[in-house]
């Protein structure tokens, strides 16, 4: 036999044995939309084996892995909850096989991020498939968004969740309110320097009225929180010097540790307790405001005045 007839065999069979394997392929996947049970459809787990076996066809297996997870989540969660251990498997085989089925990524991390019997309470599985979402899909701010508010709300890491929402900010096209989002979980972690300066970039590069009166009163908020933190430092070192709290601002200013009044941004000068506390005049007038308020003040509805 010839070489050239013996490679003509060996690519025929090869060929054949490959359609063969398609057919098995998709005839398994019929059987898997017709109701196999997770059991059977989660035997291999490991996504470089199922990406193998796909034969080429992943981006079909990775919606039926998909359309699974979503069937998966929701009849654990009809059936009263659970532990949901089949859910990151099959969140992180669809996303191995098609990296750029968005849905999986924003959808899933919601599946996993809630306590039971709402989620699987996987939080650090959530990060990780929304960061392998960014990491292929780099110019997708919704993605951003979404580990944000993990970060805000899950897990009250605002520094994480204030660079996540400012990555978002600058991708294309992103939302506007994302720099607002960036500012304010930096403020919300006492970040008051970084603060400022996001509050600042919001307000000198928004057109929409209700997003500058909102950046403004939050760079008043910020103002007031440095302020009375640097006001209550000088109080403690005249205590320090004297033995006591200073009766007013003025006995400061004898002592040689300030000069004048202090007034807060609207121009109004701040009060001084008899035990060394820097309030406001009036709280009302400084929505967002974490410092300088009387004991037991409750604040009103934000209402924010408007931009100048």
């Amino acid at each position: 036999m010839s070489r050239t007839r013996r490679l003509t065999i060996t690519a025929g069979t090869l060929m054949l044995a490959c359609m063969c394997g398609s057919v098995l392929v998709l005839r398994g996947l019929d059987r898997v939309r017709s109701g196999a049970t997770l059991d059977q459809f989660l035997y291999i787990t490991s996504p470089k084996l199922v990406k193998r076996a796909s034969l080429g066809y992943h981006g079909l297996l990775a919606d039926i892995y998909w359309t699974r997870a979503v069937q998966y989540y929701g009849g654990t969660l009809h059936n009263g909850g659970g532990r949901y251990q089949l859910l990151w498997p099959l969140l992180n085989i669809t996303t191995q096989l098609d990296p750029h089925i968005i849905p999986a990524y924003q959808y899933g991390a919601s599946f996993l991020t809630p306590p039971p019997p709402n989620g699987a309470g996987m939080t650090d599985k959530a990060i990780e498939l929304i960061e392998y979402g960014i990491k292929n899909n780099p110019d997708d701010w919704h993605l951003y968004e979404d580990l944000g508010f993990i970060y805000y709300s899950n897990l009250k890491d605002y520094p994480k969740a204030s660079d996540a929402f400012l990555r978002g900010s600058k991708r294309p096209n992103a939302h506007p309110f994302l720099a607002v989002l960036a500012a304010q979980a930096a403020q919300h972690g006492g970040k008051l320097q970084t603060a400022r300066m996001l509050w600042s970039a919001v307000y000198q590069t928004s057109h929409d009225k209700y997003i500058l009166a909102n950046a403004e009163a939050h760079l008043r908020a910020i103002q007031v929180d440095m302020d009375v933190t640097v006001l209550e430092r000088v109080v403690e070192t005249y205590r320090q010097r004297t033995g006591r709290f200073p009766a007013s601002f003025a006995e400061m200013n004898v002592a040689g540790l300030m000069r004048g009044i202090p007034l807060d941004p609207l121009g109004n000068p701040y009060k001084l307790t008899s035990d060394g506390h820097v309030l406001l005049k009036d709280p009302d007038n400084f929505p967002f405001v974490e410092k300088g308020l009387p004991p037991g003040y409750v604040a009103p509805a934000p209402k924010i005045p408007p931009a100048n």
